[in-house]
């Protein structure tokens, strides 16, 4: 069959749609902050990126610490395992927090010289460290705020997480238009509209969490801690791993580009926002792998697993390609869309968006892979390979043999994450074709 049947559309899209509408707003407060910052010019753009490209790292890997915890609380509400689905969660919220607080401190002190090197231009400094740490509070926040929304999809609701994503995300974006434009606070405004949305969201994920969702709130002993550690960590471990790699390689990239110039810098900004803005309308489809797998193999159908598996793919190519071509057409409204920006970024950008858009559908299916299908499928390790490979022994030395030794820029550049995402294409599939649904479910069972 070549789509999906019926209900596996219903049971896809009821999960996928809104985590796609949440993750496309939660990016699109982004876009919308960098063009507020764009009215500051390209210095400022290339500072805002810098510092979030920091962030980025230490989010997206504390945030694989819920998609972790979504995993098993899915298992736990396939089994109707009220009371494993309720520690899951208290333990992933305890266990994210308090590691977060170990990454904010010393990375505060150290924001400056960071900044500095990495940046590769002095004027970048100020304006990037300032920025970061604002940013950097955040943190504690986001990760809370991830594990309780791994938490409420994997129990079936999807909507709670949408609505307050889109109500911050029209909090941040009129507090940065009058903190920047308004109270002439630069790219401070921006950070402090982010931090102040970032809180309203927790709260609220947190009070539906344990006021209308059933999950009961009790700070975890540490029997409950050891044996709810014991399934998460070979879980959580390796996609964390996975991140800090991955996001790591992506501050490698932002160094690359900042070492040509500060245009090919703020240019590469411009692209990865618009770019992530289309590749996140197909995120739903990795969350609803994570849910609808775990729930299956939770319940000990591993036929019901490997159809969703299956479904689920053939979705990710199709949606893929709709905004690969989407997100092509971006690259013709780059005048409009940045006019205070000057003519070599903005040509800069369009190319790297047309070489981007043709590979879209590629960044879906390893997105949906690695985020969803192979960690419920028991091999977290698979992703960390492939990603850790594709980045480190393929994209980043042809990244500087591209841009640098052959001379092509930021062409290059970008020619050799295009290389990375097809190694990990290939990578992946290896490993999906190797996953053995009956021994995972059976193995859950005795455990």
């Amino acid at each position: 069959m070549l789509f999906p049947d019926s209900r596996q559309l219903r049971d896809i899209a009821r999960i996928a749609i809104p985590v796609s509408l949440e993750a496309v707003s939660q990016l699109l407060l982004g876009f919308i902050d960098q063009i507020i910052v764009g009215t500051l010019g390209a210095l400022a753009i290339a500072a805002v990126g810098l510092a979030n490209s920091t962030t980025f790292i230490f989010i997206l890997t504390l945030a694989a610490l819920g998609n972790s915890c979504a995993i098993l609380t899915a298992r736990a509400y396939g089994a109707k395992n009220t009371a494993a689905l309720s520690q899951s969660a208290n333990v992933g919220l305890l266990s994210g927090f308090l590691i977060s607080l170990l990454v904010v401190l010393p990375m505060w002190i150290w924001a400056e010289p960071l900044m500095a090197f990495a940046g590769g231009n002095p004027q970048l400094d100020q304006p990037a460290s300032s920025f970061l740490k604002v940013m950097l509070l955040s943190l504690p926040l986001v990760v809370l705020g991830s594990v309780s929304t791994g938490t409420l999809r994997s129990m079936g609701d999807a909507r709670t997480p949408m609505k307050t994503t889109m109500v911050s995300m029209l909090i941040n974006t009129v507090l940065a238009y009058l903190l920047v434009s308004v109270f002439d606070q630069g790219v401070l405004g921006a950070a402090w509209g982010t931090l102040l949305a970032n809180l309203i969201k927790t709260l609220w994920l947190l009070h539906t969490l344990y006021q209308r969702s059933g999950v009961r709130f009790q700070i975890p002993g540490w029997k409950a801690i050891q044996s709810t550690l014991r399934e998460l960590l070979p879980l959580s471990t390796p996609m964390m791993v996975t991140e800090l790699f991955w996001t790591s390689s992506v501050f490698i990239y932002n160094i690359l580009f900042g070492k040509l110039s500060t245009q090919a810098l703020a240019a590469n900004q411009i692209v990865n926002t618009l770019e992530t803005v289309f590749v996140v309308a197909s995120f739903g489809l990795a969350s609803a792998a994570t849910t609808l797998l775990g729930q299956a193999i939770g319940q000990g159908d591993t036929h019901l697993a490997q159809h969703r598996s299956r479904a689920i793919l053939k979705m990710g190519i199709l949606t893929g390609l709709v905004t690969g071509l989407l997100y092509f057409g971006t690259a013709f409204l780059l005048p409009t869309l940045f006019r205070a920006v000057e003519t070599e970024v903005l040509n800069i950008a369009f190319l790297g968006v047309v070489l981007n858009a043709l590979f879209q559908a590629v960044k879906v299916h390893n997105m949906i892979q690695g985020i969803g299908i192979l960690p419920s499928g028991g091999d977290p390790r698979g992703v960390l390979f492939g990603d850790v490979f594709g980045a480190f022994a393929v994209g980043l030395p042809l990244a500087v043999w591209f841009g640098f030794g052959l001379g092509w820029g930021a062409a290059g550049i970008f020619s050799a994450r295009l290389i990375e995402e097809a190694v990990k294409l290939l990578i992946f599939h290896l490993r999906y074709r190797k996953i053995n649904w009956q021994r995972l479910a059976q193995h859950l069972q005795t455990a």
